[in-house]
């Protein structure tokens, strides 16, 4: 429909996003039911007259649909406002093309249940996300962002090809049921073979290379879209082909452990470092893919060891942090779209004082940073206590698992305390003190659309906080499909402690209610006045004496400097009286470092030496395909 009505800005806009939101709406209804009440639902469409397309809707299915819907919901109608350039009717029109196409994908991907079904919906979700990644084409860091994750999606589609391939030819079937019937030595290569593939979507170290790049690249809509149910998508891939190999053993929970517990202290480290606001959460996200493989790796071993509790609450805490994850990171990438929706720019020292203007933006994103950072009464801490208990469960010293798990529950509560860090330097310096630049003056935060999503996202965090049960029961659903064989009824006492949560949560908030009351009475009519900020004994402070991000992580980056290597840039100071100087310093990813070494340098160079088959001659194209056609007919 956008394309078809690109000529007609406002009308375009309001058409798509309202037919997108529908659709999605119509989706989630669907998927909440069959998520709430079970029962499996099918469809196939016969292709090409040889293959079929088959599809089925369980338990597990149904989550992940539920966040799709929910989230791409609420990213089309923040797209109303913030799609605001007129003098790109036919790129915006693109853009919800693929925005459409992308939804729909993932979709579909997580309902696939044969080889060719999945694949071809893997790389129609690819495709749709590289066009919207490099949106802003006209910049040449973007078409990077958008070549360097276009390498690493179909890096990784080769080794999930690779490993359907072993499956094809074990077995001689498209369908995914019969990888039972496969041997142990093929489970277990068909496993890593698409942990790396999977891995890469979702961003898992040392895969995650094209993921800072392209969520800043791409539109803030798109980012929350990409980086709170996309990257899941692989998350998924892992939990199904666990689920159908049904070859429990312990290797498998070890790996997702100790890529978890990298993943996540090295992602948060990461975005310590960051300067471009989109940048450091998109950092996040390899910290929270951490999290969730952590949660999942406790529960694979729970399952491979006998130990019920320790697999049910390491699956269903890992299973409840994507949902919590999609929520507050979603609500984080709409927060930073409105900073660069009004600011212009993304550079965090360059903000500063926003949240006297924005107060609506800066209060969600203040709940975003807390939910994220795990602590109560919002949504990560419930999630992160569930995988907790679960690594409590297995804390059993005659057991060889007893290192790594012990190792997890330290790496938990140094991401927790490296993420409260990260989100102190971002919401100080970004919302709180004075403004450092032109661009957070004379501001606003106009655009209802654009805050109708956030503070839903908002008000979800703070619901699951208070009232976890419904959505521990959501997550628990969701586990009963992954084939544990214990009954989920195991997990009784825990969901009856949601309770306890609960009822602190309300007291919680009934002293914050109080006190506001007490407040706003004891204020009434009194006189308040302004004033600058406290100005430590100078006369005359400026924005220019107040905390950098940079300034201010520079302590906790340096215990860390042997993964994150430091380069500084700054001229040295001299005299009494010095001079203009300047200072800038940038954290080195060391997997980029390497990657691009290993991987992206070696293709990029492998598709320059084939450059001129790519001449622009039409004949000689009809030539390719001839010849093509008469190499087949050769083994056909």
């Amino acid at each position: 429909m956008a394309l078809f009505l690109n000529r007609h800005f406002i009308l375009m806009k309001s058409a798509s996003a309202l037919l997108i939101a529908s659709g999605c709406l119509l989706g989630l209804c669907d998927a909440a039911l069959k998520l709430i009440h079970p029962v499996p639902a099918s469809a196939s469409i016969y292709y090409l007259r040889h293959f079929t397309l088959s599809f089925q809707i369980d338990a597990l299915s149904a989550f992940f649909l539920v966040l799709i819907f929910g989230i791409s919901m609420l990213a089309a109608i923040y797209s109303f406002h913030y799609m605001h350039e007129e003098e790109k009717p036919r790129a915006t029109a693109v853009n919800y093309l693929f925005f459409s196409l992308l939804t729909a994908s993932m979709a579909l991907v997580v309902t696939a249940t044969n080889i060719i079904t999945f694949m071809l919906l893997w790389e129609t979700m690819s495709l749709s996300s590289f066009a919207l990644v490099i949106y802003n084409h006209h910049k040449a860091e973007n078409r990077k962002a958008g070549y360097l994750y276009f390498v690493f999606s179909h890096v990784g589609a080769m080794f999930i090809l690779a490993a359907f391939g072993i499956i094809y030819s074990c077995t001689g079937s498209f369908d995914f049921k019969e990888m039972a019937a496969l041997t142990n030595a093929a489970k277990m290569v068909v496993f890593i073979f698409t942990f790396i593939g999977f891995g890469s979507k979702a961003g898992v170290f040392p895969f995650h290379v094209w993921l800072p790049h392209a969520h800043p690249a791409a539109p803030s809509h798109i980012s929350a879209v990409m980086s709170g149910v996309m990257i899941k998508t692989g998350i998924y891939g892992i939990l199904r082909m666990y689920a159908l190999l049904d070859f429990h053993t312990p290797v498998f929970g070890e790996i997702l452990l100790f890529a978890g517990m990298i993943s996540g202290v090295l992602g948060v480290v990461y975005a310590l470092g960051q300067h471009d606001l989109k940048r450091l959460l998109a950092y996040h996200s390899v910290e929270n893919i951490g999290i969730i493989l952590i949660g999942i790796g406790i529960g694979m071993i729970g399952v491979s060891s006998g130990k019920p509790l320790m697999a049910l609450l390491g699956f269903a805490g890992g299973m409840l942090h994507v949902l919590n994850h999609a929520i507050f990171k979603s609500l984080l990438f709409m927060g930073a779209g409105m900073v660069v929706h009004k600011t212009g720019t993304l550079a965090i020292d360059a903000l500063g004082g926003l949240l006297k203007k924005m107060k609506i933006t800066g209060t969600t994103f203040l709940i975003g940073s807390l939910a994220i950072s795990g602590l109560p009464p919002f949504n990560g801490f419930v999630s992160e206590v569930l995988i907790y208990f679960g690594c409590f469960e297995g804390m059993n010293p005659n057991r060889t698992a007893f290192i790594p798990i012990l190792l997890a529950i330290i790496s938990l509560a140094v991401i927790g305390g490296l993420a409260l860090a990260c989100f102190t330097k971002v919401f100080g310096v970004v919302f709180q003190g004075e403004a450092r630049s032109s661009a957070a003056e004379n501001i606003d935060e106009k655009g209802l659309t654009m805050l109708i999503p956030m503070l839903v996202l908002a008000g979800i965090c703070t619901l699951v906080g208070v009232f976890p049960r419904t959505f521990v029961l959501m997550a628990i659903h969701g586990v009963s499909a992954i084939g544990t064989g214990f009954e989920p009824a195991l997990l009784e006492p825990f969901i009856r402690f949601t309770g306890n949560i609960t009822r602190v949560s309300a007291i919680f908030f009934a002293l914050i209610i109080v006190s506001l009351t007490a407040r706003t009475l004891l204020y009434r009519g009194k006189t308040i006045t302004q004033s600058g900020t406290w100005g430590c004994g100078f006369t005359q402070p400026t924005a220019k004496m107040q905390y950098t991000g940079s300034s201010y992580a520079s302590s906790i980056l340096a215990f860390f400097w042997t993964v994150a290597p430091r380069h500084e840039e700054h001229a040295r100071i001299e005299g009494c009286f010095p001079g203009h100087s300047r200072y800038h310093s940038k954290i080195n990813d060391v997997a980029e470092l390497y990657m691009n070494a290993v991987i992206v340098d070696p293709v990029l160079a492998l598709f320059a030496k084939f450059r001129w088959i790519q001449h622009g001659d039409i004949h000689l194209y009809i030539g390719y395909i001839l010849l093509a056609i008469i190499v087949l007919l050769f083994f056909i």
